[in-house]
C-alpha cells in the first residue's frame, strides 16, 4: 500500500521544493489528518514544513527546537545551512525586500478588497489570490548594482552572489532581470521579518540618505531602529 505522506516527504527532500498546486501537496494542505501526520513525521526528524498561504511553493526546513543544535555552533550563529557568506545573505535580504514585500502587500490588499466585496454580494464568486512571481516586476540587475553595489561588495561580488542564489533556487535570472525563485518566499518568516526590514533596515537607509542631503530638515528625519540588513539574516528559514 502506498504511503502518501512518506512519498511526499521523500519528494520534498529530493526536489527541495514542490509547487503548491501539486496533487499531493494540495491534499496535505486541505486534509487536517494528513497534515497532522506529515507534521508529526517531519518533527520526528527535526524538520518542519515551510509553507505560506500566499507562497507558490512548499519546502522543508529545520524545526525551531533543533535550530540551536544546527546553527549555534561556535561563537557565531549560522544564517542558514547552505553556507552562505554574510554578503550573500545580505543580498538575499535585499532581494526578498524588493520582490516578496511588495508582492505580499498586493496580495493582502487584494484579499481585503475581495472580502469586502463578498460581504456586499451574497453570492459573490470566490477568486484565488495570485501567488506567482508575475505579481511584481522583476529587479533589473543594473539597477541593483547602482543602488547597492557599494554596500554589497561591488559588481563582481554581487554577480557571483546572484549566481549562488540562483543555483539554490532563491531567484531566477533571465536577461539581466531577477525574479522570485521557488524558495525566496519561504526563506524568511514574513510575520517576524517584514516589520524589522521596513521599520529597521529600510528606515536606516532612508535616514542615512536624508542625512546626506544638505537641504534636509532635521525635524523630518526618521528615527531608525538598530536593526540592519545583516541582523535580519539570523531569522532566515533554512531550506
Amino acid at each position: 500500500m502506498s504511503d502518501t505522506t512518506a512519498s511526499l516527504i521523500a519528494r520534498l527532500l529530493a526536489e527541495r521544493w514542490l509547487p503548491r498546486d501539486d496533487h499531493a501537496v494540495r491534499r496535505v494542505l486541505v486534509d487536517a489528518e494528513l497534515r497532522d501526520d506529515l507534521d508529526r513525521r517531519l518533527a520526528a526528524a527535526g524538520l518542519r514544513l515551510l509553507e505560506h498561504p500566499y507562497a507558490a511553493h512548499v519546502a522543508v526546513g529545520i524545526a525551531r527546537a533543533q535550530e540551536a543544535d544546527v546553527f549555534g555552533h561556535g561563537d557565531a550563529w549560522a544564517a542558514s545551512n547552505l553556507q552562505l557568506s554574510r554578503d550573500t545573505t545580505a543580498l538575499l535580504v535585499v532581494l526578498w525586500a524588493l520582490l516578496v514585500l511588495p508582492k505580499r502587500q498586493r496580495q493582502i490588499t487584494r484579499q481585503d478588497v475581495e472580502r469586502q466585496q463578498d460581504q456586499e454580494q451574497m453570492f459573490a464568486e470566490l477568486k484565488p489570490v495570485p501567488v506567482g512571481a508575475e505579481i511584481v516586476e522583476p529587479v533589473n540587475e543594473r539597477t541593483l548594482l547602482a543602488d547597492y553595489g557599494d554596500r554589497l561588495g561591488g559588481k563582481q561580488r554581487i554577480q557571483m552572489n546572484l549566481g549562488t542564489l540562483n543555483r539554490h533556487g532563491f531567484i531566477v535570472r533571465r536577461k539581466e532581470r531577477i525574479q522570485e525563485g521557488p524558495l525566496l518566499d519561504l526563506a524568511f518568516d514574513y510575520e517576524r521579518i517584514a516589520g524589522r526590514v521596513m521599520d529597521g533596515a529600510l528606515a536606516f537607509v532612508i535616514a542615512e540618505a536624508r542625512a546626506a542631503r544638505p537641504d534636509t530638515d532635521d525635524a523630518t528625519d526618521a528615527d531608525p531602529d538598530d536593526t540592519t540588513t545583516a541582523d535580519t539574516a539570523e531569522d532566515t528559514d533554512d531550506v
